[in-house]
């Protein structure tokens, strides 16, 4: 019979070893045999509910025919004792107890008459009756006689070997004795079911001389150690390892199902992945200024050709139209090198390198959480995502080197788009994903392309089977920095982040978002204003600095600008950054809230000192010229008179307040206008003197200033951003701020007035053939010039200064961003570690507004203005009515010979020289009369840009003007102390 029939073998007793090459009957199948041991009577259990209950033991007595079989000894029916003690114990077993009881010994260790399980069994029972359920048999009759009992083992112990010639013997299943145990041991094959032990024959388990089993163990005895067990019993079945590994990885893929049920698909995307650089264009939106942030551009899969995908699904991942968004194959070789550190990636699908490129949440960590993280999201977005999709986003993430996006690198290397691409070319950017930081020529990346021609040809034969034959490594182009400041682009690309941060766009969200940027400037009008700058200073000094801005008077815009040649070494942007005093160039703001207020340009206004004589909160304003004591607005404004424009501000209704408003809401900054009212630190506020200029204003400002003039009366915000989109959708529309400042009427006067500026004024005969307009400016010590002109279709602002530092031993160098600090309002005469120059400060320009700014105006208009129609200002509306600030002059003498004209003293009119109104005049400086010339007016003090012969090669100064030791001097003027920028009271020569 089989192992299996049977079950275990239970050796009786305390530790008894299992016989090699047997097996133990489980305990569990015939019952506890312990119970029995002890003289209980076995108990009917499932599948035997008839089974009878056994005989209690019988008395050692000697062999008869049959006996009841001892319960005790139901598991040792096939022991035989007789020959225990002629035996050694086999290999495996115990050493039997040779001891005997004895004094200070416990008896209950030694074995009584009769113990338990020391005798031999007694025959078989007889033929036994089939059991209930449970398939064990029920004992039947009296078996054969047993042989009597031998010797028993002393102290109990189990029986480790069988007599040779045993003859135990069970009942097969037909009933007839089965020969059980052969004289080596060995067991016979019965049949099906469980059967019980019949009762054992005379002599059986309590025959004479059959000492009982041996008693407990005793714990102080070495020789009672249990002896190794064969190997082999821990072998286990095929079957348990089999239901062990089903078990294990029915867990294991339990843990992966629920893992993956709950990975979220994604939703967040990784601000890297979709980062895209803004681009910067000229207002043509064509022409490109700069690129700023990451280079990348966002397309369709319909916008990329299909030889580039065939290039990139070849060598990246060519099952990606049939996969499930994983390999299997890779993806066990990239969890095992991601598990021992060899490599990140190993061979991730195209789905699975979109998933970690584009979403949040899938970091570059090295770990096979990571990993199955990964996979998961993978899975899901195959099946929630198409392919064509998934290829499309992974094109426009995935990084090349250069830029990010199929698009963005077909520019950065080619410069071209991605639907122009050639199989060449595609295959090139297809050996840069794996290789985005190898040079553009490198051997590496020429084997890698070869590898992606090879992998195209195996891909589709048909299509690129001769691509490894005919194809060539492309040429790259030179590499461009994606952020190029160089030259005059930084100013350009600065001013358009500054407006666009005002509006609400940092400068972060238009290196990320990918915006589309269409600036004001005209990339002619650029060029045209570099060149006339330049033009008109490259004989200058280079502390000389020059500033233009021209604006759109009806729509703001500025078209054109000049702040330097090199942004990267000297930022700083002269018409944006530089804020100078206005000078003269402010009183056309007086006129326009002259005009406004009702006020009219034929009012007479002193020419000689102001009305009052002393303005409230202002030091004396006087003229650089001696004037007539009564003038016209209009001669005012050509001429440049100080105390007229003074006087007219004190005239308004409002005053200073009117005018501060008016020159607000032209555009002036806010916080100029009140620290010029203000002063330094609450004292020192220029007061009237507002009216000649003394606040700080910028060539932009300016420019947009002066729209009130060209525009009608209204002003319109200077900005340089046009417009601003994300693909179709406008993110935000162009500024059009505008407003009334003055009245149409109102602009029409003062315009016709600042026309005679260019006819008969300080800037006669500087013209530009069209109608035009303007002022001059020139501050104190000829510190600050300016020339602001117009025509209906643009306004420019020319604003110059002269400004040097020194060090601690004196030397004056130029001021550079890296050299003397920031001007902060005051002269600087400490040094220290810190500061061994001193701040900034101004000096003379030796010049004034009519002269370089002027001409730099003049070149800058002709150019911008050619080609386009001439148009005519509105005539004179000649509004308001005459308000005398002093009381007329008398009517001039009657006209002989200068056919009717007035002859004014400045007049250069042929009919005025030597005749008429200039005879018996008084002589004035600049007065180019023959008369003149070494006569009454030359014995006047020369003046700045005095013309007369006498003046010429001479530097003016005030002899009444004390030095300041403690000021820096020009060093070519020793007389002439240099003031500083800030200080608190300025005098003007008004021109």
């Amino acid at each position: 019979m089989t192992y299996s029939s049977y079950g275990q073998e239970e050796p009786s007793g305390s530790g008894g070893s299992p016989r090699p090459g047997r097996r133990r009957r489980s305990p569990g199948q015939y019952g506890d045999n312990r119970d029995t041991a002890r003289g209980a009577q076995p108990q009917p259990g499932p599948g035997r509910p008839n089974a009878p209950q056994q005989p209690p033991p019988a008395a050692p007595r000697p062999a008869r025919p049959s006996a009841p079989a001892d319960p005790r000894r139901s598991q040792a029916a096939f022991e035989d004792t007789a020959s225990m003690g002629a035996m050694q114990p086999p290999s495996g077993g115990r050493r039997p107890d040779q001891r005997q009881p004895g004094p200070g010994r416990d008896p209950r260790q030694a074995a009584g008459p009769g113990g338990p399980r020391g005798g031999a069994p007694g025959a078989p029972a007889g033929p036994g009756v089939p059991a209930g359920p449970g398939g064990a048999m029920v004992p039947a009759g009296p078996g054969r006689p047993g042989r009597p009992g031998g010797p028993g083992v002393p102290g109990g112990e189990r029986t480790q070997a069988m007599a040779a010639d045993a003859p135990g013997m069970r009942r097969g299943p037909d009933g007839e004795g089965t020969q059980a145990m052969s004289a080596g041991g060995r067991r016979r094959a019965g049949g099906p079911g469980r059967r019980r032990i019949g009762p054992g024959g005379p002599g059986g388990p309590d025959g004479p001389g059959g000492p009982g089993g041996r008693g407990p163990r005793d714990p102080f005895d070495d020789d009672d150690d249990d002896k190794p067990r064969n190997w082999k019993r821990f072998i286990p079945n095929w079957k348990i390892v089999v239901a062990g590994f089903t078990i294990l990885a029915a867990g294991v893929f339990g843990m992966i199902a629920v893992a993956y049920a709950n990975t979220p698909l994604p939703t967040g995307t990784q601000e890297q992945a979709i980062a895209q650089g803004s681009s910067i264009y000229y207002s043509d939106n064509k022409t490109l200024i700069a690129r700023v942030g990451t280079a990348r551009e966002v397309i369709t899969l319909k916008d990329v050709p299909q030889h580039v995908q065939d290039a990139v699904v070849s060598i990246e991942n060519k099952t990606f139209w049939q996969d499930s968004g994983i390999s299997v194959p890779g993806m066990a070789r990239s969890v095992w090198m991601t598990a021992t550190g060899q490599q990140l990636q190993g061979a991730s699908t195209i789905t699975q390198q979109m998933a970690r490129n584009y979403y949040d949440g899938l970091s570059q960590d090295v770990s096979i959480k990571r990993k199955l993280k990964e996979i998961f999201v993978a899975v899901k977005l195959n099946k929630s995502m198409d392919k064509d999709k998934i290829l499309e986003q992974y094109l426009n993430t995935v990084p090349f080197g250069r830029a990010y996006g199929i698009q963005a690198a077909a520019k950065a290397y080619f410069k071209k788009t991605a639907k122009q691409l050639t199989p060449a070319e595609g295959a090139y950017l297809a050996a840069r994903i794996q290789t985005p930081a190898l040079d553009a020529d490198s051997p590496q990346l020429q084997s890698r392309f070869k590898d992606v021609i090879n992998a195209m040809a195996a891909y589709a034969p048909d299509k690129y089977g001769n691509l490894p034959a005919t194809a060539k490594f492309p040429k790259a182009i030179k590499a461009e920095t994606s952020e190029d400041y160089s030259g005059s682009k930084g100013y350009m690309i600065i001013q358009v982040l500054q407006e666009l941060k005002q509006r609400g766009i940092t400068p972060d969200q238009v290196r990320s978002q990918g915006y589309r940027i269409v600036s004001t400037f005209d990339r002619k009008l650029m060029s045209a204003a570099r060149k006339a700058v330049v033009n008109q200073t490259k004989h200058m000094d280079n502390d000389f600095h020059a500033g233009l801005a021209a604006v759109d008077p009806k729509t703001g815009r500025v078209v054109a600008f000049y702040g330097g040649d090199d942004y990267e070494n000297d930022p700083w942007n002269e018409p944006f950054d530089s804020r100078k005093q206005a000078a003269s160039a402010f009183k056309p703001y007086v006129l326009a809230a002259w005009l406004d207020a009702g006020y009219s340009l034929n009012s007479w206004v002193p020419g000689k000192e102001t009305v009052p004589k002393e303005l409230p909160g202002t030091t004396k304003i006087s003229n650089a010229e001696t004037m007539p004591s009564s003038i016209s607005v209009t001669d005012a404004t050509s001429h440049s008179i100080n105390t007229a424009f003074a006087s007219m501000a004190f005239k308004l209704p409002g005053q200073l307040g009117d005018l501060r408003s008016l020159a607000e809401q032209a555009g002036i900054s806010k916080e100029a206008i009140d620290e010029d009212a203000e002063g330094v630190n609450g004292e020192h506020g220029h007061g009237y003197q507002l009216a000649i200029g003394s606040v700080g204003v910028t060539p932009v400002e300016q420019a947009a200033g002066y729209s009130i003039f060209a525009n009608a009366g209204k002003h319109a915000d200077y900005h340089v951003v046009k417009s601003i989109t994300l693909g179709k959708l406008t993110v935000l529309p162009e500024l059009k701020t505008t407003r009334q400042v003055i009245s149409p009427e109102a602009a029409a006067d003062a315009t016709s007035a600042m026309e005679e500026v260019l006819k008969n004024g300080t800037a006669a005969g500087k013209g530009i053939g069209r109608p035009a307009a303007g002022k001059t400016g020139t501050n104190n010590d000829e510190k600050e010039a300016w020339f602001v002109g117009y025509t209906p279709q643009i306004v420019t602002a020319v604003g110059m200064y002269r400004e040097e530092c020194r060090t601690k031993k004196g030397k004056v160098i130029q001021p550079k961003y890296s050299n003397c600090p920031e001007d902060d309002g005051k002269k600087n005469s400490k040094y220290g570690p810190d500061n061994k120059y001193s701040r900034p400060y101004e000096v003379s320009l030796g010049f004034e507004g009519a002269g370089p700014p002027t001409d730099i105006w003049r070149a800058f208009m002709t150019a911008a203005l050619q080609n386009k129609p001439v148009e005519q200002f509105p005539q004179k509306a000649g509004i308001g009515s005459p308000e005398d600030i002093v009381p007329s002059p008398p009517p001039p003498p009657p006209p002989d010979d200068h056919q009717g004209q007035d002859c004014k003293p400045w007049d250069n009119k042929p009919q005025c020289q030597g005749q008429g109104g200039n005879q018996g005049q008084q002589c004035q400086p600049n007065d180019n009369r023959p008369e003149c010339q070494g006569q009454g007016g030359n014995q006047q003090q020369c003046q700045p840009n005095d013309n007369r012969p006498q003046c010429q090669g001479q530097v003016p100064t005030d002899p009444n003007q004390p030095t300041d030791p403690n000021q820096p001097t020009d060093p070519n003027q020793p007389n002439n102390p240099v003031t500083t920028q800030s200080e608190a009271v300025r005098r003007f020569t008004g021109r």
